[in-house]
């Protein structure tokens, strides 16, 4: 091999958000692509898709809110574009009004992004699928088949990894930030004060009902909309993974002797009254940023679930960074079975991209393909002798806390759980007190100044990374 080498080609599987950005950011960086795409096959298609265009929308048509500054999922946004994304592009160009999120023509921008694919001298989209594991002389692949994998190719990832599950259905409890957690009412202790493997008596954090507010909130989950499921979505509930509303049908005080069980526990502002019920939240993240809703899975609709969970003492103010859910879902216990370079720790040869690595929504989708796209196309230019190892974004960066989350940010020994990009994934701040001119901050204002900060950080971390990647 010369210094001279041309690269050898990187294989993308899937034409979704993120196969199709992943392709983009190969191409460019100057390494020949091959796109496998299944959809288009005669036979062969997915139970959501409709059509046989690449980056299809197949549910919302939004990208959410557009606002870096102040949103997670804007500061992504920013991001994107940054690194030259071609989702982020054609997204701008085919938006319909939408406030102030990105909404897109979701026939404009898949036809949009198809064609730039088709066009591009260094991609190839070849229409086939991909039946279990690639070709063994495929040694830098990107696997960016989403959340409805294909079987066979599924089946063979479960056989490489020795994991006993990667597609299912999948139960969701809330996540709560814990700023907004009110502890003036809240408090934090372990039933019956027991140690965990850490040591720590005071684990969780305790929500106080009495009787009558109880009695409210059992109303409140029986009368409150309910998500109807996709025809193919539907599949029997399991005992252990009851939704919160299934228990409330089962009895009013089913809840009582189930989750919201007071038993245990004291409240330290009155130790003589023993709650009725109690709501129990469990730190969800390593830096102790999150808090999930302790047997609050739920298919309430995302509206009244705020709403409802909002009624909870001590979550009133509760901002949430993933209300529940119950749909399928098909992802890799990444913590356990993918490196940093996003890479299956059993095959280096395939990457992760996607929904299939545990991030959820649109945009952390091509997020991971803009990124694992440019870790192939650096593995591939540098084995020709043409570049040098690139790491991910550092961790203050939306696109570096995924990573993060998706490849170790859990708690050890809790349940790997997908998620959105939020404030909470990102290295906290102190929230300010003053603003840029030293004109005091009020209190109810210095979280949203904290994201701002956090944002910029991000921005200029990102920018910093983009270019030390250039030389």
């Amino acid at each position: 091999m010369t210094a001279s080498s041309s690269p050898s080609p990187v294989h993308v599987i899937g034409g979704g958000l993120a196969g199709s950005e992943a392709a983009w950011q190969i191409a460019q960086a100057g390494v020949p692509v091959i796109l496998h795409e299944m959809r288009g096959v005669p036979g062969v298609k997915t139970d959501a898709h409709q059509t046989e265009g690449l980056a299809e929308l197949v549910c919302s048509n939004s990208f959410r809110s557009d606002d870096w500054e102040y949103n997670a999922v804007g500061l992504l946004h920013a991001e994107m574009r940054a690194l030259d994304s071609i989702i982020m592009t054609c997204g701008d160009a085919h938006q319909v009004p939408a406030g102030g999120a990105l909404a897109v023509d979701r026939d404009g921008f898949s036809q949009a992004v198809t064609a730039r694919l088709d066009a591009h001298p260094l991609i190839t989209v070849v229409r086939e699928e991909i039946a279990g594991l690639p070709p063994e002389d495929w040694d830098n692949v990107i696997v960016a088949t989403g959340p409805l994998t294909s079987p066979a190719l599924a089946d063979a990832i479960l056989k490489a990894t020795g994991e006993e599950s990667l597609s299912f259905f999948d139960a969701i409890a809330p996540i709560v930030h814990a700023d907004s957690i009110d502890f003036d009412i809240a408090w934090r202790q372990s039933r019956y004060d027991k140690e965990g493997p850490g040591g720590d008596a005071a684990a969780y954090v305790n929500c106080p009902m009495d009787k009558d507010q109880y009695e409210v909130f059992i109303d409140a989950l029986l009368d409150g909309p309910k998500a109807e499921f996709k025809d193919w979505e539907h599949v029997p509930y399991f005992d252990g993974c009851l939704p919160i509303e299934v228990m409330a049908e089962r009895g009013r005080e089913t809840l009582r002797h189930g989750p919201m069980k007071p038993v245990g526990l004291t409240n330290p502002r009155n130790p003589a009254v023993k709650p009725h019920a109690i709501v129990q939240l469990r730190q969800d993240n390593a830096l102790g940023t999150l808090f999930n809703m302790v047997g609050f899975q739920t298919k309430l609709k995302h509206g009244a679930q705020a709403e409802t969970f909002r009624m909870i003492p001590g979550l009133q103010n509760a901002q949430f960074a993933r209300l529940g859910g119950l749909h399928r879902n098909t992802y890799l216990n990444s913590p356990q079975l993918l490196d940093k370079q996003l890479r299956l720790k059993a095959m280096p040869r395939l990457r992760f991209a996607g929904q299939v690595t545990g991030v959820e929504g649109y945009v952390e989708s091509a997020a991971m393909g803009l990124l694992t796209g440019r870790l192939a196309a650096a593995q591939a230019l540098s084995k020709a002798g043409r570049g040098g190892y690139l790491s991910a974004p550092p961790p203050e960066t939306a696109m570096g806390a995924l990573v993060e989350h998706i490849t170790g940010g859990h708690l050890e020994g809790a349940k790997f759980q997908p998620m959105n990009i939020n404030y909470g994934l990102l290295p906290p701040l102190e929230a300010p007190k003053v603003d840029e001119d030293g004109k005091r901050i009020p209190p109810k204002d210095r979280g949203r100044a904290k994201k701002r900060l956090q944002s910029i950080r991000a921005m200029e971390s990102l920018k910093a990374w983009r270019d030390a990647g250039r030389n």
